[in-house]
């Protein structure tokens, strides 16, 4: 299977995850992203259209602490720090986009580092 096919049909069951979940005031949506060599994660109000907390493995202030890579152990990283920058912005729930990509390995271990660091979903 080629490339561009495979990125078409994820493009395709993330517009379907889309077309079934949106983030509130009160339920943000949890939005998680993977290249092949960073992860990015945000918490999104859609009624507003803001992002309200953002993490990723080429922020500044998370680069410099450790190197963090597309992998298991970077996903679990940005997924507590995704959840301690959303407490501190009082989001205590969300709404889980996994952008189409299925729910294991990186993104598995984001959701539970997010869920053990004080995030509901």
């Amino acid at each position: 299977m080629r490339v561009e096919k495979k990125h078409q049909l994820r493009k395709k069951r993330h517009f379907r995850i889309r077309n079934k979940i949106t983030g509130t005031g009160e339920r943000p949506r949890l939005s998680v992203h993977f290249s092949s060599k960073n992860i990015y994660c945000q918490v999104i109000d859609d009624k507003s259209g803001m992002t309200l907390a953002s993490a990723s493995t080429i922020d500044k202030t998370v680069k410099s602490d450790k190197h963090l890579n597309a992998n298991v152990s970077g996903a679990a990283e940005i997924g507590r720090i995704i959840a301690e920058k959303a407490t501190a912005a009082g989001i205590q729930r969300v709404v889980f986009d996994r952008g189409g990509f299925r729910f294991h390995g990186k993104v598995k271990a984001l959701a539970e580092a997010a869920r053990q660091n004080g995030l509901n979903f």
